[in-house]
């Protein structure tokens, strides 16, 4: 299912700008608020607003809130780079968190960085920071590239 209704003969980063330019993202970005601000070669920026619908039960934003804005930020900084017959898929997030969040936080960016990318994995990494450049969260990504199924 194509969400964006991209072309599949773009290259990722083509897919991305393309995505961008008209405004349109993934569905998890409607649902937890947040969206893709800035792409480039093996760069991904996303920006949210913490609020009341990422709380968890104690009162804060939950840490899955954190982890996904920073799996998307490495996923496409890796997409970024990838030629229109490939796709690829996260193995594993490793996330640290450094400071709680709230709705009193502000707008966050999670950005994405390629770290090295090889025919089949991709390494990758980001940070989440507040609007004084605070880190609140950071992670490391190990991705797998495929070739795209016709």
């Amino acid at each position: 299912m194509n969400v964006n209704n991209i072309h599949p003969n773009l290259s990722g980063l083509e897919q991305l700008q393309a995505m961008l330019a008209n405004g349109n993202g993934a569905p998890i970005g409607e649902t937890l608020k947040f969206r893709l601000v800035e792409i480039d070669d093996g760069h991904a920026v996303f920006e949210a607003e913490p609020g009341p619908h990422a709380y968890n039960p104690i009162g804060s934003i939950h840490g899955g809130f954190a982890a996904t804005l920073l799996d998307s930020a490495c996923g496409c900084a890796v997409h970024s780079k990838l030629r229109a017959d490939q796709i690829y898929t996260t193995l594993e997030l490793k996330t640290a968190y450094h400071r709680g969040m709230t709705a009193e936080t502000g707008t966050v960016r999670a950005i994405g960085s390629v770290v090295t990318i090889g025919r089949r994995t991709a390494f990758a990494e980001a940070r989440l920071v507040d609007g004084n450049d605070r880190l609140l969260a950071s992670a490391t990504s190990t991705l797998l590239v495929m070739d795209r199924q016709s």
